[in-house]
């Protein structure tokens, strides 16, 4: 392997004097003596071969090589520090990645905005965000695949969990669906006569899917998106969580059916960690953040 020319401290002060407009100015700032700047990046533009600064009165100016080396050495020295502050977070057990399991009917928005308070904290942490569905979710916290874990009803046996908030669910059609001109529903017999949109469990060792199952016909789909879809295509009906429909009813987009017995539905959403012993200081910081975006209301 050749070895390299030039070092990354040479780049980083030619970074300096560029930034800060000048050899003096740079030195003051690093707290380095003038001298010493204008041999590094003398001894640089030797070892290189190429003029990269050209100084005009007290001012120091890129050459046109100069621009396009720089550009790139910047790339360089970033990338160096970033590796290094891996290194660092790795020693004091500062996840790399994480992965969350969001059952989908959380409020998306609840997760970016913890998001949102955790990346300028997150030290380059990569988040990666797994939409699940009932015994999918299950599945995922019981072979500790995911660090977080936001699950809908009752949590996994053998499994804590802290409470987060509660969801409705509104039994809904499109305001020109048969069912819409009768909205009190007085048995489930009515709505067995029609299409039912439902929601695929993504579980791999259960079948089930979202809601009441007693129509005869009924289409499964992956997610609530395409189940909305459908409905504006005033195909079937579908229970979809309030927050996703809230402002379709306001606008008279889709119409809220009432079954006796059954006028809506709650889920308690809670928030787990599969392996508190392997939870690390990333993990424990994300999981205040969602926590506290619950107690502000």
């Amino acid at each position: 392997m050749d070895r390299a020319k030039s070092t990354l401290e040479q780049w980083r002060t030619l970074q300096a004097v560029v930034d800060y407009g000048g050899y003096s100015q740079a030195a003051a700032k690093l707290n380095k003596s003038q001298s010493s700047l204008n041999h590094a990046v003398a001894k640089l533009q030797a070892q290189l071969g190429i003029e990269l600064l050209e100084v005009k009165g007290r001012k120091a100016y890129l050459t046109e090589q100069g621009e396009v080396l720089l550009r790139r050495s910047r790339h360089i020295t970033k990338s160096v520090a970033e590796l290094e502050l891996l290194a660092n977070n790795l020693e004091n057990g500062w996840e790399p990645s994480l992965t969350i399991a969001r059952e989908i009917i959380y409020p998306m928005d609840k997760l970016v905005d913890a998001l949102s308070a955790f990346q300028p904290e997150s030290r380059g942490t990569r988040i990666t965000i797994v939409d699940s569905v009932i015994t999918g979710t299950h599945e995922l916290i019981k072979d500790q695949l995911v660090d977080i874990a936001i699950s809908g009803g009752v949590a996994p046996k053998g499994v804590l969990s802290e409470p987060l908030c509660e969801l409705d669910f509104l039994l809904v059609c499109h305001p020109e669906h048969p069912l819409a001109s009768e909205p009190n529903i007085e048995d489930d017999l009515t709505l067995a006569e029609h299409l039912q949109i439902v929601i695929k469990d993504t579980g791999q060792a259960a079948n089930i899917d979202l809601g009441w199952l007693k129509a005869e016909q009924r289409w499964t789909v992956s997610n609530f998106h395409e189940a909305l879809a459908i409905l504006n295509r005033n195909i079937g009906f579908c229970w979809v969580p309030k927050h996703l429909v809230d402002s379709l009813i306001e606008a008279g987009k889709l119409s809220q059916l009432n079954l006796k017995g059954s006028s809506h539905k709650k889920v308690m959403m809670s928030l787990i960690i599969p392996n508190r012993d392997r939870q690390g200081p990333a993990s424990e910081r994300l999981e205040q953040l969602i926590m506290e975006q619950h107690r502000k209301n």
